[in-house]
């Protein structure tokens, strides 16, 4: 579209005789260093009447975690296995491990599959095209076969950037997919749309702000807006880029022919570190207008009072999530790494100070933490920069990042971040505080007003320094090593 502002994500969900919560889903991602335990992320789940949740693949552990709860489940095919599932024996045996194993009577309540996440993007290059809807087929098809295609529907998420409005009409109304994969997209809605599956969108609001100075902040919100967006075939004034968007969609699937195609919102969400819109006073005021919206049942313009499903984008923070589209990728979570609330947060959307229901028995490492050496030789902070480097292409220091929660404080500081969130990957291992004797150890909490130095939790599930789990953007290092001579 020529308007940025219908670039980016829009949504409206719409809940009949229900409670917001008993419509939402969650994202669960499992991209971290330390992970919850399976058990105490589902228990979080129930604790906050969540019933449904969506997987990146088919890990038996949140598998086993959600047996026997109820809850919905969208298990997941990642990318890299699309290429297997052309093949139907594959698909067949992958369904009969992954989803048949699970189907029975007090088992995990599989509603959908996730043929892959996003395969079309157009910064993957075509990569995935020739391979998604075959893999789309056979997995239907092994479903089907199994007994289980009448309740369970494979579906294919997509970014909301596989359709667009033409240039010289920049209007929800001209919807249309994307001009290099129309045929293809139009195969799989049909198809989508004759097997009883939804059509499966990732949509973001924030990504209209993100690197884009232009954008009207109060447009990606829900509170009203001073610029905007008339439809002029249509007369309909979008107040909103989550209305605007979504109704691109829904033009777009009516040109494909599948105007009435369910849609499923896979991903929405506001993410709270890594730039300087995404910040958690920003997440909480984004969340109470969908939420708000989601409660009022109003729909959008082109789909007036009509519900959809809808997962929040995301439950937890992932500290090893690839960080290519930016720094604020790790910080998705409503909660924190630890299971713990960032902000309040009413599910009902009735606008009340309350928070979410934290993981409970949460357990960490002790109260330690390592930080800068101010009494090492002078020699050896002619090394600091690279330690710093170091200690960040191995941990997470995107909070350090311009416009961030930790950002701006002095060179000390952020090598006292970045020493310390490298020690507790590695669990307080004595060598992971060594750092050509600039680090020491200590129990005095180094934290500030606004920037957390993490205790990490206690678990067996944390990479080892042979296994690195993470690496630091170059600018971010270069940016880290230049504050860093300031105390040579």
């Amino acid at each position: 579209m020529a308007d940025s502002r219908l670039l980016a994500v829009a949504l409206l969900v719409a809940v009949v005789g229900f409670p917001a919560a008993e419509a939402l889903g969650v994202n669960w991602g499992t991209m971290a260093s330390h992970q919850l335990p399976p058990s105490t992320v589902v228990r979080m789940l129930q604790d906050n009447g969540i019933k449904k949740v969506k997987l990146f693949d088919a890990d038996s552990g949140p598998l086993e975690a959600l047996a026997g709860t109820g809850i919905e489940v969208m298990v997941a095919i990642p990318n890299v296995m699309l290429d297997m599932m052309t093949d139907y024996d594959t698909a067949r045996e992958w369904v009969h491990k992954n989803v048949s194993a699970y189907s029975f009577d007090g088992g995990v309540n599989i509603k959908y599959v996730a043929v892959g996440n996003e395969p079309f993007l157009s910064s993957l290059n075509g990569t995935f095209l020739n391979v998604t809807f075959p893999a789309l087929q056979n997995i239907q098809r092994a479903l089907n076969d199994a007994g289980l295609g009448d309740k369970i529907k494979a579906t294919v998420p997509l970014n909301a950037d596989v359709y667009e409005s033409p240039k010289d009409t920049p209007v929800p109304s001209a919807g249309r997919f994307r001009a290099e994969i129309n045929g293809l997209m139009t195969e799989i809605v049909q198809f989508l749309n004759q097997s009883g599956a939804p059509f499966t969108v990732n949509i973001y609001p924030y990504l209209s702000l993100y690197g884009n100075d232009d954008f009207p902040l109060d447009f990606a919100f829900f509170d009203g807006t001073t610029s905007p967006v008339v439809d002029t075939a249509t007369g309909i004034s979008y107040t909103n880029v989550f209305d605007a968007n979504f109704d691109t969609l829904v033009s777009a699937l009516a040109a494909a022919g599948v105007g009435g195609l369910p849609v499923v919102v896979g991903e929405v969400g506001w993410p709270t570190d890594g730039d300087k819109h995404a910040t958690a006073a920003y997440a909480q005021r984004f969340y109470a207008g969908l939420l708000k919206k989601l409660a009022a049942n109003a729909g959008t313009p082109l789909r007036a009072n009509q519900y959809v499903e809808v997962y929040l984008f995301s439950l937890i923070d992932e500290d090893v999530k690839s960080i290519a589209p930016g720094n604020f990728e790790r910080h998705w979570g409503m909660t924190r790494y630890d299971g713990q609330p960032k902000y309040y947060m009413d599910l009902s959307g009735q606008g009340r100070n309350t928070a979410l229901a934290g993981a409970r028995g949460v357990e960490y490492l002790p109260r330690e933490w390592c930080v800068l050496n101010t009494n090492s030789p002078p020699n050896n902070m002619t090394m600091l920069g690279d330690n710093i480097g170091y200690a960040c292409t191995y941990a997470d220091c995107t909070s350090l990042s311009y416009g961030s929660t930790c950002n701006g404080m002095d060179a000390a500081g952020n090598a006292s971040y970045a020493f310390n969130a490298y020690y507790q990957v590695f669990d307080h291992d004595e060598e992971a505080c060594g750092f050509e004797g600039l680090a020491v150890r200590t129990r005095l909490d180094p934290s500030t007003g606004t920037c957390n130095f993490t205790i990490q939790l206690e678990t067996t599930s944390a990479a080892g320094p042979s296994s690195p789990p993470a690496t630091a953007t170059a600018v971010l290092f270069s940016v880290l090593a230049a504050m860093a001579v300031t105390l040579i």
